[in-house]
């Protein structure tokens, strides 16, 4: 499935889409196991399309927005929120700077020989 359409689809049907998605995963590896297929190209693309619908779940939960979909959606309050978190995080940095360095007595003190 392609990406663009994921991204249109609401949380309930993207919930959906991956449930879909499992289900037909779990078959067809069961079908693997007792010998009965051997499509291996269509494990590997559920994987991936489970993957993906896992993966814009996140953007949508985050707010991410893409180029392409700045296109075709109209603009929303999440750049908004993107835009105060980003003003935030230097000064989160500037808070959680490490520590200096311990002075060398106590660093030397276990290169002693006994």
């Amino acid at each position: 499935m392609d990406a663009e359409k994921i991204r249109n689809l609401t949380g309930d049907e993207l919930l959906l889409q991956q449930r879909d998605l499992n289900d037909q995963l779990f078959r067809l590896k069961f079908q693997l196991k007792m010998g009965q297929t051997e499509s291996l190209k269509k494990i590997r693309g559920l994987r991936k399309d489970v993957a993906r619908v896992k993966t814009i779940m996140r953007e949508k939960e985050l707010g991410i927005v893409h180029k392409n979909a700045l296109a075709s959606a109209p603009a929303t309050a999440a750049p908004a929120k993107l835009a105060k978190k980003a003003a935030a995080k230097p000064a989160a940095k500037k808070a959680a700077a490490k520590p200096a360095k311990k002075s060398g007595k106590a660093a030397s003190s276990k290169k002693r020989k006994k």
